[in-house]
């Protein structure tokens, strides 16, 4: 069957988590975690669902430059998409007008990643596979094909990528039994939120400790002396054995980074994450330059446009732990690219996940990149945030502080109808309510 796609409808979707601080950080003081939803109907009656995750205001600016790309993708069929999926990829990101608002990045990439998000998730749907399965039976020369190389040859050739699928084809079996029994180490940032009391934090570190949680997440930057306050709280609450990570949202430049997280290492962390701009490639070499003798790497990439910044993070030593984002680049095709360059430099990847829906794709990419590309746990995790699950149709699992394998076929993305229509801005009921107060 062609599943051919006769419509695509995209709605705004809020969630008012800045009421309660969910999210809270040192730059992002009151999010309301919201998402641009995608619908691709198909001539067959099959449905493709796909997001791309936004902080609230703004989220009808991402709406436009879905809609924008709608007329490149109605009227093509599932199996016309797949066929040439790099193609595809190019003909969304390249179109010779739209792509002056990017090249592959801010808000029309956002629109590219939901879309594709979409397409994804029909073509695993079309399948009856979950993502990360289906992703992981095909021949590497097909998932090579989904890539586009342009930009990044002089690091990752197609050959070079392909010999890594290959190579990892040896295993692959037994990892993946692995993945079904065990799942895939997760850590946990919903403990720690910038703006949650003390009182708070103790409560949620103390619970996630008794479920099984031993990799913690603190959100710092506001205030060097609170910091350090509340980084020994956690400390002494997890113990010394426990993995702990702080992350400071670009919030610094680079001299003030390299003095506020040398004055934290006292409480050993494993990571500092987006210590400065997200663009500042030789900003964060840098911090990962002047950190390294106190044991301290750096992490970034939630806010990396695209493969060609990650490849010159890469080259530059700028980051120990590579952090992708399922709706940040141009949806799995680009993903896959980072995953394959990351392998090449032997930089671990441990995804950023949390907000809308973030951790329901995220797992698929990081169960993939375990079983087809990295073969190695060492050093890896992914991040969990305890927020919204309850909104999706095919919500994580977690088991012993580990994302375990999705059942259900598709991308895990869709989200309940009755949800959607509650919190779709500014006409569902929650938004009412708010607007009323």
């Amino acid at each position: 069957m062609s599943h051919k796609i006769v419509n695509l409808r995209v709605r705004d979707v809020r969630f008012p988590t800045s009421l309660e601080q969910h999210g809270s950080d040192a730059m992002h003081t009151d999010p309301d975690y919201s998402a641009a939803y995608v619908v691709l109907d198909t001539d067959s009656g099959l449905k493709g669902f796909g997001l791309t995750f936004t902080l609230g205001k703004g989220t009808e600016i991402v709406l436009c430059a879905v809609k924008a790309l709608a007329g490149l993708v109605i009227g093509k069929s599932l199996q016309e998409i797949v066929s040439n999926f790099r193609g595809f990829y190019r003909l969304l990101t390249s179109d010779g007008q739209m792509r002056w608002l990017g090249p592959e990045k801010g808000v029309i990439h956002l629109a590219t990643a939901a879309v594709l998000n979409a397409v994804w998730d029909l073509w695993a749907r079309a399948e009856g596979k979950y993502h990360a399965m289906y992703l992981s039976i095909q021949d590497p020369k097909q998932i090579v094909s989904c890539i586009d190389f342009r930009y990044i040859t002089d690091v990752l050739t197609e050959e070079e990528a392909l010999d890594i699928l290959v190579k990892a084809q040896e295993g692959k079996k037994q990892r993946e039994d692995q993945m079904l029994k065990e799942g895939y180490p997760a850590y946990t940032t919903s403990c720690a939120w910038l703006g949650y009391s003390d009182q708070q934090l103790k409560q949620l570190c103390s619970d996630a400790l008794k479920s099984g949680w031993t990799r913690f997440k603190v959100k710092v930057g506001a205030d060097l002396e609170d910091d350090i306050r509340r980084c020994r709280l956690i400390r002494k609450m997890i113990g010394p054995s426990s993995t702990l990570m702080i992350d400071a949202n670009q919030r610094w430049d680079v001299a003030e980074a390299i003095s506020w997280v040398s004055r934290l290492a006292e409480v050993k962390p494993l990571w500092i994450e987006e210590p400065t701009s997200p663009d500042d490639i030789l900003g964060h070499a840098a911090i990962s330059k002047a950190l390294a003798p106190l044991g301290i790497g750096v992490a970034t990439g939630e806010q990396c446009h695209n493969r060609v910044m990650f490849k010159q993070f890469l080259q530059a030593s700028a980051l120990q732990f590579v952090q992708i984002d399922s709706c940040r680049l141009g949806s799995v095709n680009e993903n896959l690219a980072v995953l394959l360059m990351a392998y090449k430099f032997q930089v671990p990847v441990c995804p950023h996940a949390g907000g809308v829906g973030l951790c329901e794709l995220v797992q698929h990419l990081i169960l993939f990149d375990y079983i087809c590309v990295s073969a190695d746990l060492r050093n890896r995790m992914c991040e969990y945030v305890d927020h919204l699950h309850e909104h999706f149709t095919s919500p994580v699992v977690i088991q012993d502080a580990h994302y375990m394998p999705p059942k259900d076929p598709g991308y895990s993305c869709e989200m309940l109808e009755e949800s959607v229509n509650r919190h779709e801005y500014p006409e569902g009921d929650i938004w009412k309510q708010e607007i009323q107060k």
